[in-house]
This record gives structure tokens, C-alpha cells and sequence, in this order.
């Protein structure tokens, strides 16, 4: 099945998508409580909507995020992508070994999770804006310390994830050596639906990943596409390993990292030593596709000016 949240005459409802037609979900229905309420409280609920009245059309409202997560985990699943990008912001060259050894992630913001055709504001201070093209799983059953096999119960759905990154910011920050931090913090988006693991599962493959197409445009002209298949390990894998020691929990957004071959601008720079095609600014508009999922496609608008910060002053030489 496929879930959506949407807005319709100033209104915020859940509804399955079937078709081109939203079945909406009783009135104050979330999709994050049926998330939580487990696997069968969700289909069972996307059962009883299809078997109602119809409501809009999916291009009649405006696609909000399908769930608020608690918590967004953002990984760097595609070897090609670390190749590219890591010459790109940084100038080293090739892939860190310790990159095989485990998937590894930051987390994201979740109050920055936007729907599938909201604008997105140029990042305070940045003008050299990307797109990342990447699937999310999304968490539908609480666990810790996880095996991949039990991990693959633990999946409830998956979505597209556009991880909005200001390069220029985060090439400064993470000289510090912490994370992307406001590199990240503007915009993710998340969307068009969220689509049942169930129903992705005839596109997995003899090795356990699913074997999905991506593609990135810019104002209409394909700049990438990947494989989902082409990541380092499986979903399943990147949910054990944030589980280890913690806990990953219903509504927890886990995205794949960026696929290669495009799937980001600064891939591209890395590879030929030029910001070509040119960053991201106001009015240009990046289209993600994911076959079994759908189109995200968002706009960049003008952002705000940064409120000025000074500098750290020197080091206090006074002790108790």
C-alpha cells in the first residue's frame, strides 16, 4: 500500500494513495500512531479507507512529509557517491578504508523534513546549494542490538529522501571534525508516499538488495542515475547497525546515503575538478524519481540572510 499526508482546503489528512485518487483515513488519523500501532493496524486501516468514499486527486493537494520522524539517521551506503563527493568537498582522493568496515551515518533534523513539492529556501549564508537523491526506510517495530534478519521485519515502508546540502557550509564546519551539521540543517525532503515494504519486495534481488531505478533532474535534464541495488549493504544491515546499543523505534527515518553515477551535483564536481553544472539557486527545480515509490520535485527559492555571529574570542587565561 501506499500512504500519504496531505492538505486540502486548509484541512491535514492521511489517505491511501490508489491510483491518482486519495482514500482518506478517518478524520485526526496520523500516520506516525498507525506506524506505531504496528504492521497490521496500518493495512488494516488502509483496507478500510480503500473500501470508502474516494477523496481528491493526488494532484489536487499539497503532499505534506507521509510521517514526522522522531529521528533521521542518514547514511553513505554508495561507494561511488563517497569517491566523488569526498574529492569534492574535501580534495582527498578515493575512500576511506575505514568506510568498509561499517555503515556508517550522521543524524539529520527532523524539523526540517519538507513534502514533495514544497519550495526550498537557499540555506542562510550559502550559495552553493545540492540535491541527494536517496530511498529512506522508514522504522515500523521497536528494536536494539538487531540482527539484519530480525532488521527486515523491523522496516514498516520506504519513501524518497532528498538531502538538501549546502556545500559551501559544510565544507568549513566539518573541517572542525564533528558532522554537516548547518552543511544539512535547511531541508529534507521526504515523499511523495510512504510504500510498504510488502510492496517492494518482488524488486529484490538474489543478493538481498532491492533492485530499484533513480533519477535526478535539474530544470528538466537528467543528471543522474543509479541502482538502489548498487549500495554497500542492504537496508536491513544499516537498521542492525543503528540498533547496536540504542534503540531504533517506530517512525525513525533511515536514509541510504546518496546513490552514485549524478545522484548529487558535488559527485559530479569531484570527478571533473568544476562546479559543473553550476550550483543550486533560486528557481531551479530538481525532480528525484524512484521506480515503486514516485516523484519528489521541489523548487529552490530565496532564503533568509544570516543573523551575524561573532567570531570565538581568544582562549580566557583566568582559573578559579
Amino acid at each position: 500500500m501506499r500512504f500519504a499526508t496531505y492538505e486540502h482546503h486548509g484541512h491535514r489528512r492521511c489517505a491511501v494513495v490508489s491510483g491518482t485518487r486519495l482514500y482518506p483515513l478517518p478524520a485526526g488519523a496520523e500516520l506516525l500512531d498507525l506506524v506505531r500501532a504496528g504492521r497490521e493496524a496500518l493495512h488494516g486501516a488502509g483496507r478500510t479507507a480503500l473500501a470508502a468514499e474516494p477523496g481528491p486527486q493526488v494532484a489536487e493537494v499539497r503532499l505534506l512529509p507521509p510521517l514526522q520522524p522522531p529521528t533521521v539517521r542518514d547514511f553513505v551506503a554508495f561507494e561511488e557517491h563517497v569517491e566523488g563527493v569526498r574529492r569534492s568537498v574535501s580534495g582527498a582522493e578515493g575512500v576511506p578504508e575505514v568506510w568498509y568496515e561499517a555503515p556508517t551515518f550522521y543524524f539529520g533534523n527532523p524539523y526540517a523534513v519538507i513534502g514533495a513539492h514544497d519550495d526550498v529556501p537557499m540555506p542562510p549564508g550559502s550559495s552553493v546549494l545540492d540535491f541527494e537523491l536517496e530511498v529512506a526506510a522508514v522504522i515500523g517495530l521497536q528494536g536494539s542490538d538487531l540482527t539484519p534478519e530480525q532488521a527486515r521485519e523491523h522496516i514498516i515502508g520506504y519513501t524518497i529522501f532528498n538531502d538538501w546540502s549546502a556545500r559551501d557550509l559544510q565544507s568549513r564546519e566539518m573541517q572542525v571534525g564533528l558532522g554537516p551539521c548547518k552543511g544539512k540543517d535547511t531541508a529534507t525532503t521526504l515523499g511523495p508516499y510512504l510504500v510498504t515494504a510488502d510492496e517492494l519486495e518482488p524488486h529484490r534481488d538474489a543478493d538481498g538488495f532491492l533492485r530499484l531505478a533513480l533519477t535526478a533532474e535539474v530544470n528538466g535534464e537528467v543528471i543522474g542515475r543509479d541502482l538502489l541495488s548498487n549500495m554497500g549493504w542492504p537496508f536491513e544491515d544499516l537498521v542492525a547497525y543503528a540498533s547496536r546499543g540504542t534503540t531504533v523505534r517506530p517512525g525513525d527515518v533511515l536514509g541510504s546515503g546518496t546513490c552514485g553515477n549524478g545522484g548529487c551535483l558535488a559527485e559530479l564536481w569531484g570527478r571533473t575538478g568544476r562546479q559543473d553544472p553550476a550550483p543550486l539557486g533560486p528557481g531551479d527545480t530538481v525532480t528525484l524519481t524512484v521506480d515503486g515509490i514516485g516523484t519528489v520535485s521541489n523548487t529552490v527559492v530565496a532564503g533568509a540572510d544570516p543573523a551575524p555571529i561573532r567570531p570565538a574570542r581568544p582562549r580566557p587565561r583566568t582559573r578559579p
